[in-house]
């Protein structure tokens, strides 16, 4: 297994993004890691070293294409760790990749109703044992602390962008900002008014006033799409080399480049944070990407 090469965390300027008034980077997190890709690793890591000081089995929990699933496998297969997933709605005749990939790190399975996996239930088979809990996607202060530790040099850009899902990396971020750098987050949930406050919630303060959350490039939900996205993904590919993933990236590149000349006008120096996440494109038909 490939050890987590931080080092390969490509940090570059996209030239394709620029406008005269603002220089558009990108840190490339989906290098470090074939499996561990993006702000997974980073999400992770403090728990992992918790659960193996301990010598606890890690449980946690995802659904069937869900790139925390399947970076904890692999994290924990890297850690040495013994590992549960516990997986959302009944158990399919023939596993997704992302499950495929998880079993071969060496993760078990539990699927549970959605029921029981809306209420964090512990499979049975599990109950007994000696388990250290992450929660899905990372979420709570020991993810913050851990996404706190991304290399996007805090101080060097004025403007630093990022998708959000549960908001854990968003927090890791704002904790190791400076005040006056703003902190961007593109929801890729529809109609996640909860975000705001459970990002509050894990900073223990209110949400900087130069700092904001933007609701208006979902495209649809979570892991929805539309002809619109998938084209530009292709073309960001195409014109830059850039891979994005139709459930969190693309939506961050999409919106920042819709957002260049009102929301960011002013920004000189932004970063957009490319937290991976590219297996989860293997949901889409064959021939969808050109990558």
């Amino acid at each position: 297994m490939q050890l987590i090469r931080e080092d390969l965390a490509e940090l570059s300027r996209v030239k394709w993004l620029c406008t005269e008034s603002t220089n558009v980077y990108v840190l490339r997190l989906d290098q470090i890691h074939p499996l561990i890709s993006g702000n997974k690793w980073y999400k992770l890591r403090y728990y992992l070293e918790a659960a193996k000081a301990s010598g606890q089995k890690v449980i946690t929990f995802g659904g069937a294409y869900s790139n925390h699933i399947l970076a904890t496998a692999a994290a924990c297969k890297l850690y040495g760790l013994s590992c549960a997933g516990i997986i959302r709605g009944e158990e399919p005749e023939q596993y997704a990749p992302t499950l495929t990939d998880a079993v071969s790190q060496g993760m078990e399975l539990h699927f549970v109703s959605r029921t029981a996996y809306k209420e964090h239930q512990i499979p049975q088979p599990l109950a007994g044992e000696n388990t250290y809990v992450v929660p899905e996607g990372g979420y709570g202060f020991t993810g913050l602390l851990g996404a706190a530790t991304i290399p996007y040099l805090p101080g060097v850009f004025d403007t630093v962008c990022c998708a959000a899902g549960t908001g854990t990396m968003m927090a890791g971020l704002l904790h190791s900002a400076p005040a006056d750098t703003t902190i961007a987050g593109f929801s890729v949930l529809k109609n996640h008014k909860s975000l705001t406050a459970e990002i509050e919630t894990l900073l223990q303060r209110p949400l900087p006033e130069n700092s904001f959350i933007n609701n208006d490039f979902h495209f649809g939900g979570y892991a929805k799409y539309t002809e619109e996205l998938i084209h530009f993904m292709n073309e960001l590919y195409k014109v830059t080399g850039i891979p994005t993933d139709f459930v969190y990236t693309a939506k961050l590149f999409y919106g920042v480049k819709a957002l260049l000349d009102s929301a960011f006008k002013t920004s000189r120096n932004l970063l957009i944070i490319h937290s991976g996440g590219l297996q989860g494109n293997r949901s889409l038909p064959k021939g969808t990407l050109i990558f």
